[in-house]
């Protein structure tokens, strides 16, 4: 796929985008979390998102499209950190590469990915680690995402374990270094390497090339993606090309630096008092939104409402998303699905009433899971610097009529 015809109709219509196709314009302009419109853009792959730059790419999923349990292709959330993306992808020569402490260096085609390893498939959450980052307050540097930097996929590759074992590790393996094929514009700026070590690695991690039953859409990762169920996305790396086997923890910019929360009990600090021990961030926290109603909608008196919208967690699994129409001095049980899509996958919920007052009615979820930790409310969240892993009770304002 070529990258200058994919692009075309984006950098074309660059000057429509909202917040404009400079990132740290993006990163400093700031909207209230549920005041964002769709571009008018339509990205290659893509139905018209939320959009925050052209180049890298920064989409955001409308809140209204998480009513399901799986989030389509063309409406999923884009997250790239370097804005040179390959121009030229072939699949027939496509290659990843294995090397380090290995027995055997090795590259793997994409054919031979699907044709001479087991193959497996995972649903999963991905969500980028400063999802609602705009919630915080003050609010942090940073890509003013809302509620939508996330997503839902039935991810289909092989184990990241089997790939591993074709060239054998060292018995001083410890960590793994992986690398995709993004770039960055000036020649100083460092690649985007995320680490893993080994006691992390489980049968769920995988290396995906499909997404929803078809091949990885190319702003989500084209043709190989590193999929870590439970973990943030900064870890989930795309166009996944080669692979570090080391000994030592290698400090690299995008593990020191970047995603990364005090290392204190609350994971917490001020504005004025900054902490300065700090930890990457790893396992996602318990969350909820509301897909339906949407904010600011408009319902009708005595009509049957039915809320609805999707819970999860790092894997621990859900027990509950109490729902409350009363700004949260009241809370009932929703109605959740079965489950049937795995522990790391969205919970979908709902929730039945009918209005009884004309005006304003506030409504709220909040997940909890197995373990009893529960969604918070917003004056119970620590701040960090980062705006990262934003967790706060789901709150939108309807209108009866």
């Amino acid at each position: 796929m070529e990258r200058r015809d994919f692009f075309k109709t984006a950098l074309t219509a660059a000057g429509t985008v909202a917040v404009g196709s400079n990132p740290l314009e993006a990163a400093q302009t700031h909207q209230p979390i549920d005041d964002r419109k769709v571009s008018d853009i339509n990205f290659p792959e893509k139905k018209p998102l939320i959009t925050y730059s052209d180049r890298p790419p920064l989409l955001e999923t409308p809140r209204s499209v998480f009513t399901s349990p799986l989030t389509p292709n063309d409406q999923f959330f884009v997250r790239w950190h370097l804005p040179d993306i390959p121009t030229l992808i072939d699949p027939n020569k496509f290659t990843i590469k294995i090397d380090g402490l290995v027995h055997k260096e090795v590259e793997i085609s994409l054919n031979e990915l699907k044709t001479k390893f087991e193959q497996v498939e995972v649903v999963a959450v991905v969500q980028c680690g400063g999802n609602s980052r705009s919630a915080f307050s003050p609010t942090p540097g940073g890509i003013q995402w809302g509620s939508g930097a996330m997503g839902c996929a039935k991810w289909k590759g092989v184990r990241l374990s089997d790939v591993l074992d074709r060239a054998g590790l060292k018995e001083n393996a410890e960590w793994l270094g992986f690398n995709g094929s993004e770039k960055a514009a000036y020649y100083e700026t460092p690649d985007f390497v995320r680490e893993l070590n080994l006691h992390e690695l489980d049968d769920h991690v995988i290396i995906a090339y499909e997404m929803n039953g078809e091949d990885l859409p190319y702003l989500n990762g084209y043709p190989l993606r590193l999929i870590i169920p439970g973990y943030y996305s900064d870890s989930w790396v795309k166009m996944l090309s080669h692979i570090t086997v080391s000994d030592k923890y290698k400090h690299l910019f995008f593990m020191e630096k970047a995603y990364r929360v005090p290392d204190n009990e609350t994971e917490g600090e001020t504005p004025e008092k900054l902490y300065s021990k700090t930890k990457p961030i790893t396992k996602m926290n318990v969350k909820s939104l509301i897909g339906f109603p949407d904010d600011r909608q408009k319902l009708y008196l005595k009509s049957q409402v039915v809320v609805r919208g999707v819970a999860w967690d790092s894997g621990v699994g859900i027990q509950n998303v109490l729902v409350s129409i009363d700004g949260g001095k009241t809370w009932e049980k929703s109605l959740l699905d079965n489950g049937e899509n795995g522990r790391y996958a969205y919970r979908t919920f709902r929730y039945s009433f009918k209005p009884k007052k004309l005006g304003k009615m506030t409504i709220m979820s909040k997940a909890v899971n197995n373990l009893g930790k529960e969604q918070p409310l917003d004056a119970d969240i620590p701040w960090n610097r980062g705006g990262y892993k934003y967790n706060g009770i789901d709150t939108i304002t309807v209108e009866i009529v």
